[in-house]
């Protein structure tokens, strides 16, 4: 019987171990930001910035972990499948919430049902940049060359269904011109070829294209947001040439669905504190993009048109990503 009431007590005393740290405050463990992309990325340095400002603020680490694959689906599905808790966060992507979920109908996750979105962390504009032997100085000089030469201009991209694929399949659509696409195992070869001549412009990154336009290797003509970029200000818009064209990559921060609206709900806060810091931004600008901190009905909401959107570009250009 001893033994019996030590053993009962034993129970009793790791239950209430148990209540006690399910009871103390969020967080009390290390948090994880799953990014769906490999390490030294533009979205893993994001993200690295991100993870070391919230230990600072949580008191708890929040540790990057690297899930690349399937252009982000594997990174979405991990995080999508993980416990609601608050401690499993996903740097959201515009192919994850997008893109993706256009041009495949059997994902693994849901952008809608499967998250919670807590805040956009920053945007940016990507950048048209051409081979210098196009006899194009200007956006409107090109579009006039490819209606002169329908089909016979190309420009690269990343792969099917990528964020310069979409950028280039919009400026045929709104443009009204006929550039065929020509696709690439990522942006560096793309460049390569852009370099060489073999293709005649890609718009990509301003991160992955910055050294070859500051080293003369390509000629940029125009920034695709709706405003100049502030790290590319002498360069206009590809709208103030082609009205409507806008497109831009935007990062922000979702958690599992299900997870506590007070978990929810501190993160955004905390989210909005690091992004509004001087530093942060600082190091955001640098790379190109813009810093954002918003809240979880305005990111939902932006998500929401960005699917619309270029959903209706794939539909109208016919874009289809092999299984």
């Amino acid at each position: 019987m001893k033994r019996v009431h030590r053993a009962v007590l034993l129970l009793v005393a790791c239950a209430l171990c148990v209540a006690g740290a399910s009871a103390q405050p969020y967080p009390n463990r290390p948090i994880r930001l799953i990014v769906a992309d490999s390490a030294g990325g533009a979205p893993d340095q994001l993200a690295r910035l991100v993870a070391q400002k919230l230990s600072d603020s949580l008191g708890q680490a929040v540790v990057v972990d690297n899930r690349a694959g399937a252009g982000g689906v594997v990174g979405a599905e991990m995080a999508a499948k993980s416990p609601p808790d608050g401690y499993t966060l996903l740097l959201t992507t515009t192919a994850i919430y997008a893109i993706l979920p256009n041009l495949r109908k059997n994902l693994p996750y849901d952008p809608v049902k499967d998250f919670v979105p807590i805040s956009r962390i920053a945007t940016t504009s990507n950048v048209l940049v051409v081979n210098n032997a196009l006899p194009a100085k200007n956006m409107a000089e090109l579009v006039k060359l490819a209606k002169e030469k329908p089909g016979a201009l190309n420009y690269a991209s990343a792969g099917v269904g990528t964020p310069a694929h979409l950028a280039g399949e919009m400026l045929n659509l709104l443009a009204d011109i006929k550039v065929v696409h020509i696709p690439y195992k990522g942006a560096a070869p793309a460049l390569t070829d852009v370099i060489a001549g073999s293709a005649q412009y890609i718009i990509t990154s301003p991160i992955a294209a910055g050294a070859h336009m500051n080293g003369g290797r390509v000629r940029a003509l125009a920034t695709t947001g709706a405003e100049r970029n502030p790290g590319l200000p002498e360069l206009p818009t590809i709208a103030d040439t082609v009205p409507g064209y806008e497109i831009t990559q935007t990062w922000g921060i979702v958690v599992p669905a299900g997870t506590p609206p007070e978990v929810a709900s501190r993160l955004n806060a905390e989210i909005v504190k690091v992004m509004s810091q001087p530093d942060v931004k600082d190091k955001v600008l640098a790379t190109g993009a813009t810093p954002a901190g918003d809240s979880p009905a305005a990111f939902e909401a932006y998500m929401a048109r960005e699917r619309q959107r270029l959903g209706e570009v794939i539909a109208k250009r016919g874009i289809v990503l092999s299984e």
